[in-house]
């Protein structure tokens, strides 16, 4: 791992209530890019 993957886990091992923070905001991001693509149209 780079040294700020290694910062960001001992941040994350220190603060376990930042972590679920993170885990929603990826959780919230994921859902929000398959919404998106969900309403996208093709020309053919």
């Amino acid at each position: 791992m780079t040294k700020s993957n290694e910062s960001l886990t001992a941040y994350l091992a220190e603060n376990p209530r930042k972590a679920g923070v993170v885990f929603t905001i990826c959780l919230l991001l994921t859902q929000a890019g398959n919404a998106a693509a969900a309403h996208g149209t093709t020309i053919a």
